[in-house]
């Protein structure tokens, strides 16, 4: 039996074609075939051009190759001009000529007018770019160079990520909505605080899980009027969204299932998530205290005990109904500033004075809040903040005396109390 390739001779010849007529097919079918393994070793498939995976596209690259361009363009203008006037030059007569110099200074004239033009983009794009540079750190504050080889602390960025995180809080300022829940006071809301702490603590979420949270609850709080049944199911939600927002594994609904004893089902909780992201127009990026905390205590450069003191004064403070209203930033520089003082230490030097934004008189309101708020007994039903932060892992900075408070209104106005000359 012929092969595959035999058979063309015989459906030619079925077909009455001309022998000749064959080869000469045949023999531009190889050239064909030739030509097409030349190109690509994949049976004529034509063979790609390398292309880089990743170029600058940055506007200053953009910016410099207008600027290269217009200046290969002004060289090809004058390069052809030279070339025209050798030719008219000898083709011409001298009145010719006159007229060819006339023309040539027009031309200059406008050439002098584009070159002005480009001059003045270019010094417009240099204005333009000089906006855009960031002020510098003065040296003394510089709390991040350090860093400058660390990929993950983004030194350079640092600064500004807060200065942003800042400028959002006017957009989630609260009030008190209290009055707009007929059926929940702000003693509840404190119990559900307390249980949020202790979901976090079991769990071992991060913080920001937690704050975040409290944040959701207090925001969908604010603009939906709620049964007290479905407190702890609104809660519960802003739970899991915040767990999706900030955990590599966030939890699940089965963990929120188990932990409420089935008090709700899976549809309720499904409803209540879209009910929350819908209430809150899907924007759940809300800075938080823990993140402006943070931040200010390596601007102070303090231990990890210091941090974790004023960490907790700033879990107290989540469960405080009078102390929602206050901005994050304002709240994470009054706790830290309150732990300075407690551990005898200058109460708000210039660094964080300069990164935080805020004097000593603007922390001084929401500081007397959280330390009548720490001063106070522990209370039978909101005890997982105070249990949470005796334990030796924190430190046990719950049972670290507080700052006395005359030093403290001391501190916070020192004009009231003049020093006494002997």
């Amino acid at each position: 039996m012929p092969s595959v390739r035999g058979r063309r001779g015989l459906v030619a010849a079925a077909l009455n074609v001309p022998v000749e007529q064959q080869q000469q097919q045949q023999h531009e079918e190889q050239e064909v075939s030739k030509s097409k393994r030349s190109t690509s070793p994949c049976l004529g498939v034509p063979k790609l051009k390398k292309r880089t995976a990743l170029v600058d596209m940055t506007n200053a690259h953009k910016v410099n190759l207008s600027f290269l361009d217009k200046k290969k363009k002004k060289k090809k203008k004058q390069q052809q001009q030279e070339v025209k006037k050798t030719s008219s030059v000898s083709e011409k007569s001298q009145a010719e000529q006159q007229r060819s110099t006339s023309e040539s200074t027009e031309g200059k004239s406008s050439e002098n007018d584009e070159e002005e033009k480009e001059e003045a983009e270019e010094q417009a794009v240099c204005h333009v770019a000089q906006d855009l540079v960031t002020p510098e750190v003065p040296v003394e504050f510089d709390v991040d160079s350090e860093n400058r080889n660390d990929c993950f602390m983004i030194p350079e960025y640092a600064k500004d990520i807060f200065d942003y995180l800042k400028s959002r809080e006017e957009k989630f300022v609260l009030q008190d909505y209290m009055c707009q829940q007929p059926s929940i006071n702000a003693g509840m809301r404190a119990i559900l605080v307390d249980w949020l702490v202790e979901v976090q603590e079991n769990f071992e979420l991060y913080h920001e899980t937690l704050y975040l949270a409290v944040k959701l609850t207090d925001h969908f709080l604010a603009r939906t009027p709620i049964h007290r049944d479905s407190l702890q199911l609104v809660g519960s939600t802003a739970m899991l969204l915040a767990s999706k927002f900030e955990e590599r594994d966030p939890l699940s609904v089965d963990n929120f299932l188990y932990i409420c004893d089935d008090a709700y089902n899976r549809e309720q909780f499904l409803r209540m998530e879209a009910s929350i992201l819908q209430a809150l127009s899907f924007d759940i990026g809300i800075p938080v205290a823990y993140h402006f905390l943070r931040r200010y205590a390596k601007c102070a450069g303090v231990g990890m005990d210091m941090l974790t003191l004023a960490r907790y004064f700033s879990e107290l403070s989540l469960m405080d109904f009078e102390l929602v209203q206050e901005r994050s930033s304002l709240l994470a520089a009054a706790c830290l500033f309150l732990a300075l003082l407690t551990k005898d230490l200058p109460g708000w030097p210039p660094v964080l004075q300069f990164h935080s934004g805020y004097e000593i008189s603007e922390l001084a309101p929401v500081v007397r809040k959280i330390y009548a708020m720490a001063a106070q007994p522990p209370s039978s039903e909101l005890k997982v903040v105070r249990s949470k932060y005796s334990h030796e892992v924190f430190f046990r900075v719950a049972s670290l005396p507080l700052v006395d408070y005359d030093v403290l209104e001391k501190t916070l106005e020192p004009q009231r109390f003049p020093l006494i000359q002997l």
